[in-house]
């Protein structure tokens, strides 16, 4: 979007730069997240001055920013083969720059308040069953058992995505200080620098302690940052690697399906509420910002139990 982003007029330009900075610095959003909605008010933008942003051979609306233009770049999306979950997201990102850019003053009404949104397909996410995450820690604590940094750094990361789970992100983000040893807690700074606290259990305490003693002191350097897990080289542990990590981890539990580290969020957040944890805790614990994105995993659990009824019910 860069270049569609060049040959927008002049005072759409300024407008992006304004609402780029609008979301950095005044609602603290992630880099990610910035990227992501200024593509997509710029790809707006593009199809209503005129410029085939689409790609799919639909003609630009070549219009105002009004309700009608932004109809009309979503119905391009879509005839491209664009998914509801995303036509979802870029909906959401149209209605709150335009909401943005009236009170700025930079459209005389908000056409996005008008607009109707697809509700997005919120497919049921997969999850390790208890046995088979007890599998995974055991598996994992066998290789770190032999105090090889690497294994016993790999040992950390499931131990510690399953019992809090964090996103990768945050546990990549982790420095050394943020892990209280005596209290059981780790301080996470999570989407829009939101800071919360989220508690880990015994097994996890005893990972992270012989890591911190034995591990990590093998692979740090004079120059390595605070953060909690490092790599061979010394530097910030990424979340490509951890991603990686755990896939390979995975292998080793017969049957399990092919998850990575938010395939663990999800397993952990559906055991918690197996084990009887209310809503409003897990959402806590998660960083949710609302309670329906907690709701969905009580969707996999009423699915879990409907499953084990069909195939133990004599009269399923």
């Amino acid at each position: 979007m860069l270049k569609v982003r060049t040959e927008l007029p002049p005072p759409d330009q300024l407008t992006v730069d304004a609402y780029e900075r609008h979301l950095r610095a005044e609602r603290g959003l992630s880099p990610h997240t910035v990227r992501a909605y200024v593509g997509d008010v710029v790809s707006l933008l593009g199809y209503v001055r005129g410029l085939d942003v689409i790609g799919s051979g639909t003609p630009p609306a070549q219009g105002d920013l009004d309700l009608a233009g932004i109809r009309a770049w979503l119905a391009a999306q879509r005839s491209a083969g664009t998914g509801r979950t995303t036509l979802a997201r870029r909906s959401a990102a149209a209605r709150t720059f335009s909401a943005w850019a009236h009170r700025r003053g930079h459209l005389e009404s908000d056409p996005g308040a008008r607009l109707v949104a697809p509700r997005p397909h919120r497919a049921l996410p997969s999850v390790l069953r208890q046995d088979q995450a007890d599998d995974l820690m055991r598996a994992s604590q066998s290789g770190a058992a032999e105090r090889n940094a690497v294994a016993m750094r790999d040992h950390v990361i499931v131990e510690l995505l399953y019992a809090t789970g964090i996103r990768v992100s945050e546990l990549c983000g982790l420095d050394v200080g943020d892990v209280d040893m005596d209290l059981r807690v780790v301080r996470v700074i999570g989407k829009g620098d939101k800071e919360r606290t989220v508690p880990f259990g015994a097994p996890a305490q005893r990972a992270v302690q012989d890591w911190l003693a034995e591990g990590r002191p093998e692979l740090a350097s004079a120059h390595s940052p605070p953060a909690l897990l490092i790599g061979v080289r010394g530097g910030r542990l990424q979340p490509s690697s951890v991603r990686r990590i755990v896939h390979d981890a995975l292998k080793a539990v017969p049957g399990a399906p092919d998850l990575g580290p938010h395939g663990l969020r999800h397993t952990a957040a559906t055991h918690l509420l197996e084990g009887g944890a209310d809503l409003r805790s897990v959402q806590e614990l998660l960083g949710h910002a609302t309670l329906a994105t907690t709701q969905l995993y009580t969707h996999v659990t009423v699915e879990r139990l409907r499953a084990v009824h069909d195939q133990a019910h004599p009269r399923s």
